[in-house]
């Protein structure tokens, strides 16, 4: 089974503080929801450019993505 990494992007000045407190709510999804979803993170490629993330798997992927709404998703390699 694949799972995927669900990405929210934050661009700008204060895009890593942003996507910092946007994992802080998938967090509380995750919790709500009783969710078993171990892998979470922030990750920032520049400056003006940070991400949340979530590893879902992939049969467990649709209501997740369509409750949350997040801008891309990929295969997650570890």
């Amino acid at each position: 089974m694949r799972n995927l990494k669900l990405i929210w992007d934050f661009r700008g000045p204060v895009s890593k503080h942003t996507a910092e407190h946007h994992l802080i709510h998938l967090k509380e999804y995750i919790k709500a929801n009783n969710l078993d979803i171990q892998i979470t993170g922030v990750e920032t490629t520049s400056e003006m450019h940070s991400y949340a993330y979530l590893v879902v798997e992939e049969s467990k992927m649709k209501p997740i993505r369509d409750v949350l709404k997040p801008h891309r998703g990929q295969i997650y390699n570890p």
